[in-house]
């Protein structure tokens, strides 16, 4: 069965921009104040090593975290998904991609602030009413594999986001390879962070694809 969200990507491996390449960390500072970067790592208390999911990045994903905490409420006792919440959350999960693809090097054009068209766009398919409020309720707890495995696939994407760096300076190409790589992890971060702001119910796939 398709997955209700999906992240569409138009293939960039050859003729890339060494230029905005090379400083594309710098040039994406903007939308990673206000979209973030990954938003999942490791965090250290009382020499206690944890998953951190708190958030998911930026300034708009603090409202979309908070919000997504309001619409837990509103689904859990209600059944219903606010409108106005889910649009917001909606539109800065697609900001957001189109910022992590960029700062992947998986697109060479810089993205928009807002919505507008973009190598790389999502879509998601409404969920019916009335929600699924027992997933909804423990979908914090729920999504705890998907976090384990994508710290760990976050991991080699950045390790192979350098070496695609270094590859596409010197030869004006990204490895196809690395490149699938790098799309099928923002396919599936996207499809779990979409599960986090509860945008959808059903569980996401443990797939790249």
């Amino acid at each position: 069965m398709t997955y209700p969200v999906s992240v569409g990507v138009v293939p960039a491996l050859v003729n890339r921009r060494r230029l905005t390449t090379f400083f594309r960390l710098l040039l994406a500072i903007p939308h990673v104040i206000l979209v973030g970067g990954l938003g999942i790592g490791f965090a250290s208390r009382d020499n206690d090593s944890t998953i951190s999911t708190f958030g998911f990045g930026g300034l708009l994903g603090a409202v979309a975290a908070f919000l997504a905490v309001v619409s837990w409420f509103t689904i859990v006792i209600a059944g219903t998904h606010i409108l106005g919440i889910r649009q917001f959350c909606s539109f800065f999960l697609r900001w957001r991609t189109r910022a992590t693809a960029y700062v992947m090097l998986l697109a060479d054009a810089y993205p928009p602030f807002g919505d507008a068209p973009y190598p790389t766009e999502v879509q998601i398919v409404d969920p019916p009413e009335p929600r699924e409020r027992l997933t909804v309720a423990f979908r914090i707890i729920l999504a705890i594999p998907h976090l384990f495995i994508l710290f760990f696939l976050y991991l080699g994407w950045c390790l192979m986001t350098v070496i695609a760096w270094f590859a596409i300076l010197f030869s004006g190409s990204y490895p196809q390879g690395l490149y699938e790589f790098g799309v099928g992890v923002l396919r599936w971060m996207v499809r779990v962070e979409a599960y986090m702001l509860l945008l959808v119910d059903e569980y996401p796939p443990f797939s790249l694809s």
